[in-house]
């Protein structure tokens, strides 16, 4: 069309322009809204994820949970993972002894493989010591060897040497609230004879413990 001014050109709707202008805004704002509840699914299915993976104790090991006397699992328990060790390593020595040359599957590796396996599980036979002192006889001969009156006391296994020999280490204190003496035992899990003790007046301060909490503690 013609100006005023005698030049030509066009007109143009700048209301369908801001029309056109504001779809793209309007579309990249759901986008980034949908992106956003993608990444707060994805952030809450991570969380769930790590929450599912807990470490934990076996039953017979747990004794939080445990209601009863609690008995320690014996340590000739060791035998059965070294009856493993030694039926898996004769296997390897035998497949060895039987297939040699004839497969490439089975070469030196897996002979040395198998003695290496038959003298773990040797070991682990020889250190599967069967415990004959449970917690109740160690806290008593442990208590006869102190010399007073025992209050608190705890128990726990322990192992020594080459041939993990099962020893039970005992801390107790005495029967005065709060205890006047404390005293460590290493007693020998198989016949029961005490390896190292020691005993001493406590040097530990209780003076800032509620007195009605240790009285509770003691019954």
């Amino acid at each position: 069309m013609s100006h005023p001014d005698g030049g030509y050109g066009h007109d143009v709707d700048t209301t369908n322009g801001d029309a056109d202008d504001a779809q793209p805004s309007a579309a990249s704002e759901f986008e980034l809204d949908r992106e956003g509840r993608r990444e707060a699914e994805f952030a809450a299915a991570e969380v769930d994820r790590d929450d599912d993976v807990v470490d934990a104790l076996p039953e017979d090991l747990n004794a939080s949970e445990f209601v009863g006397p609690y008995t320690f699992p014996n340590n000739n328990r060791r035998r059965i993972p070294a009856t493993i060790y030694l039926v898996v390593g004769a296997a390897c020595i035998a497949a060895f002894v039987l297939m040699n040359g004839e497969t490439p599957l089975v070469n030196r590796g897996v002979l040395w493989a198998g003695v290496a396996l038959v003298a773990f599980g040797v070991y682990g036979l020889i250190a599967g010591w069967t415990l004959r002192v449970d917690e109740s006889e160690a806290l008593s001969l442990a208590s006869a060897r102190v010399g007073f009156a025992v209050g608190h006391a705890s128990a726990q296994m322990a192992w020594r040497g080459w041939l993990s020999r099962p020893t039970w280490r005992i801390l107790l204190y005495s029967a005065e609230n709060p205890p006047k003496q404390r005293g460590i035992v290493l007693l020998d899990g198989i016949d029961g004879n005490v390896v190292e003790w020691f005993a001493e007046d406590n040097p530990e301060d209780w003076s800032s413990l509620d007195a009605s909490r240790t009285r509770l503690t003691d019954t």
